[in-house]
């Protein structure tokens, strides 16, 4: 197991839980829980050991949290002038493209990684329930779902290049 993999399965059900607090929503939670993680695989050359480990993780998920009520606040106000009954006849054509396009980059990946984000988006099933389904830990089907998600975002700026 690599140090990175060490440092999630030591922290993230402590970092899972602090932004449970913040959030109150599991699934809202998970999601940013995973992308504390990512970011923090992003930045971890500017860790320089003057706070513990758990600490910076936290201050990486606080952000997280922000940016996310940021963007769903400026969502939400622009649902609001749009009316999401009456959407142009183009903007479903796109919006079904998109998605034929997102479903052929995750038929493209390899097992579990295939398997797991179905599950999870498709079937909605938990983590824990994830793990169970491929008799393994609920950490696993977290991490396996992070890394998914980092595959599937390679392959869709290919696709887009």
């Amino acid at each position: 197991m690599g140090e990175l993999e060490e440092i999630y399965y030591k922290y993230a059900d402590d970092i899972f839980r602090y932004v449970m607090v913040l959030c109150r929503d599991r699934d809202v939670a998970e999601e940013l829980t995973q992308e504390t993680f990512y970011q923090a695989v992003r930045s971890i050359d500017r860790f320089n050991g003057e706070c513990k480990m758990s600490v910076w993780l936290c201050q990486i998920a606080k952000h997280s949290y922000y940016k996310y009520v940021d963007k769903n606040k400026k969502q939400q106000e622009a649902y609001s002038h749009d009316d999401p009954m009456h959407h142009s006849p183009e903007t479903e054509v796109l919006q079904s493209e998109e998605k034929v396009a997102l479903y052929r980059c995750i038929h493209a990946l390899d097992e579990p990684y295939k398997e797991v984000l179905l599950l999870r988006m498709l079937a909605g099933l938990s983590f824990r329930e994830i793990g169970e389904i491929q008799r393994r830990t609920e950490n696993w089907a977290r991490v396996t779902f992070y890394r998914a998600k980092l595959k599937l975002k390679e392959r869709s700026s290919d696709v887009n290049e």
